[in-house]
């Protein structure tokens, strides 16, 4: 039967079955929508990603040698081209720094905020600059809660701790001594090697000591 079913059959049936005619150009639509991303996505967003990549190199080469205005001069145009690209994510991080190192901080903290990895080892670090730059804003409530969310996303032995302690530090600034003894505390059962190279017993007595009974 289909043998005999022609294209003038199918126009036939088009033209008098609304139902027919929503489902075959809702798929026309979703069908060209497809093809336009893959082509899209082959022909342009993955050769300019390729070539983002390259974007940062000379914005890190000035940074590595504390030329950070030319580093910088060199990382914003990078970051505006490449944006979301995985260059550019990069370039924008390493901006990020730059913009630390001249204390422009609200600006690292916006350029960190539109900062996206799916590498673990940069996710937790951008949460940890951003600590940073509020803890040196004096933004100490902020900085807190962007120390532990670093110090928890991924725990290992180098970045828990070392943010678990910053987290202490401004929780200390807080006059919340409960909080940053609990912290000092939580070092020292978790983190041997950096409990004993801070000396973290002398940071858990200073704060036990102050906390209110």
């Amino acid at each position: 039967m289909l043998n005999n079913f022609t294209f003038k059959d199918f126009k036939n049936q088009l033209a008098e079955n609304k139902q027919l005619r929503l489902i075959t150009y809702t798929s026309a639509a979703l069908l060209a929508g497809f093809i336009l991303y893959i082509a899209y996505y082959q022909l342009i967003w993955t050769p300019s990603n390729e070539k983002s990549k390259d974007a940062y190199w000379a914005g890190l080469n000035y940074a590595a040698k504390d030329s950070t205005d030319l580093a910088i001069q060199e990382l914003e145009p990078a970051v505006k081209k490449y944006d979301g690209k995985s260059g550019g994510e990069l370039a924008q991080f390493v901006l990020a720094r730059q913009y630390m190192t001249k204390g422009s901080f609200q600006k690292a903290i916006d350029e960190l905020e539109g900062t996206e990895f799916e590498d673990t080892y940069l996710s937790v670090y951008r949460l940890g600059l951003q600590g940073d730059c509020y803890s040196e804003l004096k933004k100490f409530d902020k900085a807190l809660d962007l120390y532990i969310e670093a110090a928890e996303l991924n725990a290992n032995e180098k970045t828990s701790p070392e943010f678990l302690f910053k987290a202490a530090l401004v929780a200390e600034k807080l006059n919340d001594f409960e909080k940053a003894s609990e912290l000092y505390t939580r070092i020292k059962s978790n983190y041997l090697n950096f409990s004993n190279s801070k000396s973290i017993d002398k940071y858990i007595a200073r704060t036990s000591n102050k906390i209110v009974k």
